[in-house]
């Protein structure tokens, strides 16, 4: 802040300052590159202007004290909790393995990665050996990634020879038990029938006989075919040894991960754009301070505004063109869509949009100076719907913002990849906030739980109320919102029934020293 200003002048700075951000929000067509979606590229929706005009305004004049700033980038307290597997176990491994279990695993990375856990608590409860798992081509992604793709293999049969035996392929004598194999016809070694959240005593009654009639079984689906209840702790500590300990991505995903938090953490190692080239300055990053950044996970793409049924503000058209999306893909089956819009926002669940993630984190005393890392793969709508966001945090960066072209070329079109870079600068961030539920947003919070790090929780449903009312004032937001989210950030929750360990890994496997 220049010295000696008066007030006047810096009221008329601040208020100059507004109309320059908001200028783009309204008139994004003005100020995005050609490949950015507006409404000639994307005719199903009105550009939104702002639905929270009043609280933008206000927010982009914040201005956050020092004391609200040190307790908000506060490493979490201490609670005395600790992780509880125990990873120098003697060995554990039957003397006769009763034969091979396949797993095919379809979803997203997150998904496939709790299947993946899930497998191998199967493998031991049969005392069986684990094909390494098959992960699906995802139908909306279209990637073709494999484990070995993702995942560094010969770690994960290391972290894990003394649980259970693992092989990378069938020997020969199998070689036909193929996913080509099951999709032709019906076969004996094929279990299809896995109930979701199945228990232990189904797959010993179920699978163990097709095993020792035939040493394989393949199971299909397998995506959520394991119970959180009434499991040995072994097997429950298990699945949070394969989470958390076993599952290491390649290392080329982890040097990329490595160089993007190096370069948020140091920002005067920007890149300079010269044939697409990421180059560094000369300045040395031991020499700098490294800075904190948070990272916000933006799942706002077409699938979860169609699913979710509400109003996001592009007018009739985006009205029409995701209720179209939603009878296509699950012909008009939505359970939101029995509802308003009102209804749905004050029971939280309506995705937060890149405005009111904004909002939120502003009212939480993020400041305009925030090293903001963007975890998104697409979102519904392009940079016009993500203009105000980017105007409250003008130091927002993504992938794309903070590789060369070649470095984003090992991942590009895969989306899994993707998903795992962010995956890794996700865990690496000093706070990890999440616009919505989902798959992502639980694998984070419980592998954040699992070591200690603050990672906010959204209060969907206070949110929803707040932003619905029209005429709220911005200290009354900032009250509202900063009650509502004090223990909301990453401090341990015990796992209730039937919730899953992988979002909520206390007490099964964080103790309580």
């Amino acid at each position: 802040m220049v010295m000696g200003l008066s007030y006047q002048s810096n009221r008329a700075g601040a208020l100059a300052g507004v109309f320059v951000l908001l200028f783009p929000v309204f008139l994004p067509g003005l100020f995005s590159p050609f490949g950015h979606a507006s409404p000639s590229t994307f005719s199903e929706w009105n550009t939104p202007k702002p639905r929270h005009l009043r609280l933008l305004k206000s927010a982009l004049q914040r201005q956050s004290s020092k004391p609200d700033q040190s307790d908000l980038w506060a490493p979490l307290a201490d609670e005395g909790w600790r992780p509880c597997v125990d990873s120098s176990k003697a060995s554990s491994l039957p003397e006769k393995s009763e034969g091979y279990i396949q797993v095919f695993l379809d979803g997203g990375l997150n998904q496939q990665r709790m299947g993946i856990c899930d497998a191998v608590a199967v493998a031991k409860i049969l005392n069986a050996t684990l094909v390494i798992p098959h992960l699906e081509v995802n139908p909306v992604w279209k990637d073709s990634s494999s484990f070995v793709d993702i995942f560094d293999v010969d770690h994960f049969i290391n972290v894990l020879k003394d649980d259970i035996s693992i092989v990378k392929e069938l020997p020969a004598e199998f070689s036909w038990s193929t996913r080509e194999y099951y999709a032709t016809a019906i076969r004996a070694t094929r279990v299809k029938t896995a109930p979701v959240h199945a228990s232990a005593n189904w797959y010993l009654d179920n699978v163990l006989p097709v095993l020792q009639s035939y040493g394989i079984a393949a199971i299909a689906p397998f995506s959520h075919r394991l119970a959180f209840e009434n499991l040995p702790d072994e097997i429950q500590r298990l699945r949070c040894k394969v989470n958390f300990q076993a599952l290491t991505f390649v290392p080329h995903i982890q040097e990329l991960g490595e160089a993007l938090i190096n370069r948020l953490r140091y920002p005067l190692n920007k890149k300079e754009s010269v044939g697409g080239n990421y180059l560094s300055l000369t300045t040395d990053a031991n020499e700098q301070r490294p800075l904190k950044f948070v990272v916000l996970h933006l799942r706002f793409d077409k699938d979860m505004a169609a699913h979710s049924a509400c109003d996001f503000g592009g007018g009739k058209a985006e009205k029409l063109a995701l209720a179209k999306y939603r009878q296509v893909l699950w012909q008009g089956r939505v359970l939101n869509s029995q509802f308003t819009d009102e209804e749905l926002r004050s029971q939280g669940r309506c995705p937060l949009t890149p405005e009111e993630i904004g909002l939120l984190m502003a009212a939480l005393g993020f400041d305009n100076n925030t090293r903001l890392y963007l975890a998104s793969h697409k979102v519904y709508g392009g940079e016009a719907r993500i203009s105000t966001l980017r105007s409250l945090f003008p130091l927002m960066e993504d992938k794309k913002s903070l590789t060369s072209g070649s470095e984003l070329a090992q991942i590009k079109g895969k989306a899994s990849l993707l998903a795992a870079v962010d995956y890794y600068v996700s865990m690496y961030s000093d706070i990890f906030i999440s616009a919505s539920p989902g798959n992502m947003h639980n694998a984070m919070v419980g592998h954040r739980t699992y070591e200690n790090l603050k990672t906010i929780r959204p209060n969907m449903a206070l949110l929803g109320q707040l932003f619905m009312n029209k005429s709220i004032i911005w200290s009354d937001f900032h009250q509202a919102t900063v009650e509502g989210h004090k223990n909301r950030q990453g401090q341990i929750r015990l796992r209730k029934p039937k919730q899953s360990i992988y979002t909520y890994p206390a007490p099964d496997c964080v103790c309580h020293a």
